[in-house]
């Protein structure tokens, strides 16, 4: 916090437990459910400053602080937002944080520094996620972003992927004066920044707010090039760069392997939502045209990516989404606050439902699903109870598209291309959590492709880590 040279801001913690709480406001259903924009509305700075009044300060280290993944200092932020100094407020969030425009929208707040304010007890904690995204947005509207670039050091990085992880990676060194490619498999920049999460919770604007940061401060990217196939690690090195950092996430879905899986109208999640979601510009050619979605949609999964499906089915007309999981909503891996939305936008759940044949109609197009019911056994691997289907409990459910929103899998491509580097679980790199380093020198890695599919702040963090890693890596070369 601050205050006046040489004073402490004096508190009255009753008296701000008295504010009422105002939640972010989001477009009225009917709107919303007709286009893939924003799903809230932007604070206003009356409300900002309102809404963080309601910080009442906790003692140092606060929950806030503690259950923030990067230790953003959120109250200090608070403070300087209910003072009306909002530019202030967003540099202490970019003091810690890579992209916080980002992590702001999309951050599973409710389960981190939300969810450890002591007002959320009540269920009206301060909206720190939300302001977050004002303040820095606002810094955007009203002032200036730039990166401070270091002085050259003639050190060359290629970064391997361009999401949370790689971006990231590259904020950092370049202000340690690196030189920095990042490389691209896609035709457009962002990996799952862009191409996994909806314009409907993180607009594509936010992302080439971040890339255009690194575009001005002199990082070059290539595109449509997938490293291990036209290009590998090996030749990076062969071209002269001193360090590779591989953070290429985990976009390849998981199967499922029951009859009628290949039927048409079944979809995988993640060409589902790149078709549904992105700019007919970005994407390759081969996903050039909306994903056709019939009357009747059923989404397979429980996670965030399941409700994404059935938001964007939503929108794309279709009348009756369902999604069909074989847990019950405890064990749901997804955010509850994904679940609200869809469910306010008319998406229906059928629980302990394990689906085991997809059915062909006459066209030869999925017309619906054939499923068990399930009940939940032991605790498994996951520490979730098992579903165990209980035979000759067979149904359907009727249903002309189907998405498979089932998990991700690594790109093994990598791994196997590159001599020298390990790899365990289908493909995932193996690399030191606090360095990013691997068993191939020179070779650092983070993000999904190390942890398996987790958070956007979560890959943040091990690109800043490999980034600090890297920089002591090429000054002792």
């Amino acid at each position: 916090m601050q205050a006046s040279p040489g004073e402490e801001p004096v508190i009255d913690r009753k008296a701000r437990m008295k504010i009422p709480f105002e939640d972010l406001k989001a477009r009225p259903v009917d709107e919303r459910v007709k286009d893939f924009e924003p799903t809230f509305i932007q604070l206003t700075p009356e409300e900002a400053r309102r809404a963080a009044e309601r910080c009442i300060h906790c003692p140092d280290p606060a929950p806030c602080f503690k259950a923030c993944l990067v230790h953003n200092n959120i109250p200090a932020a608070m403070w300087l937002i209910e003072q009306g100094d909002f530019i202030g407020a967003a540099e202490i969030y970019r003091q810690t944080s890579s992209m916080p425009e980002i992590c702001g929208r999309v951050c599973p707040h409710e389960a981190l520094c939300q969810g450890a304010c002591p007002r959320d007890k009540r269920g009206e904690p301060v909206i720190t996620g939300a302001l977050e995204a004002f303040v820095t947005e606002y810094q955007r509207r009203h002032s200036n972003v730039e990166i401070p670039v270091g002085a050259p050091t003639g050190k060359r990085v290629a970064i391997v992927g361009s999401g949370p992880a790689g971006l990231s990676c590259a904020e950092q060194l370049v202000q340690k004066g690196h030189s920095v490619t990042i490389y691209e498999a896609a035709p457009a920049l962002g990996g799952l920044l862009l191409y996994g999460i909806p314009n409907f919770k993180l607009p594509k604007e936010v992302v080439q707010w971040t890339i255009g940061d690194l575009e001005r401060a002199g990082v070059s990217f290539i595109t449509n090039t997938r490293i291990g196939e036209s290009k590998t690690i090996d030749d990076l090195f062969k071209e002269g760069y001193q360090a590779v950092f591989v953070g290429v996430g985990t976009l390849v879905d998981a199967k499922m392997d029951v009859p009628g899986v290949d039927l048409p109208g079944v979809y995988q999640a993640t060409e589902f939502l790149i078709r549904a979601n992105v700019d007919p510009d970005y994407l390759p050619s081969d996903m050039g045209t909306k994903p056709e979605v019939g009357r009747r949609v059923a989404v397979i999964g429980g996670g965030d990516t399941a409700s994404d499906c059935l938001r964007s089915a939503l929108r794309l007309g279709a009348e009756d989404v369902t999604c069909l999981y074989r847990r019950t909503e405890a064990e749901m891996p997804g955010g509850k606050k994904d679940r609200e939305l869809a469910r306010e936008e008319g998406a229906n759940y059928r629980f302990l439902t394990q689906p085991i044949r997809y059915i062909a109609g006459p066209s030869g197009r999925v017309s619906a699903v054939e499923c068990l019911q399930c009940e939940l056994g032991e605790l498994d691997d996951s520490g979730r109870r098992r579903p165990i289907p209980i035979e000759d409990s067979n149904f359907t459910v009727e249903a002309d598209t189907v998405i498979l929103a089932l998990g991700y899998w690594p790109d093994p491509i990598i791994g196997e291309t590159t001599a020298g580097l390990e790899t365990h679980k289908w493909g995932l790199i193996v690399a030191d959590p606090d360095t990013g380093s691997t068993s191939r020198p020179g070779v650092f890695a983070g993000g999904d492709a190390v942890t398996g599919p987790d958070l956007v702040a979560t890959a943040m963090i091990a690109g800043r880590k490999a980034a600090a890693a890297i920089d002591e890596y090429l000054s002792e070369e």
